[in-house]
């Protein structure tokens, strides 16, 4: 959209400090995109640009009021809530480190292998099935524990091993076999 002369500006300005919701709109829809474009350059990223607009305009919102036409000009006013607003969130270190998908996943399968692998630490050193589950190769015995402690199915064991799914099924029958004659 076009840009608003800086006095069609100050009267919408003028406008949200009497209340008027439709002056507000107006603003937003011509200087929002530039608003986050401004933003965006400052915080590198464009979702924390999109809350700083908004943020902002609810600053302009409720401090339009405020607004003095003789000390500047309406649009350096409104660029100027934006501009602090962006800095404060650096400043305020709300500024969040992104991680990639694939490397979220790899943490998450991280946690969960560590939680499932926990759970055989768990149990009692001196117990049977421990020390059963400790004679186990660890492909075997990782296979089991993402079975029955953490759920997955073959299919997914075998995405997790990096295993073809013919052999991590033998793998898991082989070390349950294996397991039942150390129980026994």
């Amino acid at each position: 959209m076009a840009e608003l002369p800086t006095d069609d500006l100050a009267v919408l300005l003028v406008a949200c400090g009497r209340g008027e919701r439709s002056a507000l709109k107006r603003i937003f829809d011509t200087e929002a995109g530039r608003l986050i474009a401004l933003a965006e350059r400052i915080l590198r990223r464009r979702e924390l640009a999109e809350e700083v607009v908004q943020e902002a305009f609810l600053r302009i919102w409720t401090s339009a009021r405020q607004f003095d036409g003789t000390r500047g000009s309406a649009r350096g006013w409104i660029y100027a809530i934006v501009r602090n607003r962006a800095l404060n969130v650096l400043r305020d270190g709300r500024r969040e480190d992104t991680v990639e998908e694939d490397r979220l996943e790899a943490l998450r399968e991280g946690e969960q292998m560590g939680h499932i692998l926990s759970a055989w630490q768990a149990l009692d050193r001196n117990s049977r099935l421990h020390e059963c589950l400790a004679a186990l190769d660890d492909r075997k015995r990782r296979g089991i524990l993402l079975a029955y402690v953490g759920g997955y199915t073959h299919g997914e064991i075998a995405g997790r091993l990096k295993l073809p799914l013919g052999t991590t099924k033998s793998w898991i029958r082989r070390g349950l076999s294996a397991l039942r004659e150390c129980m026994a």
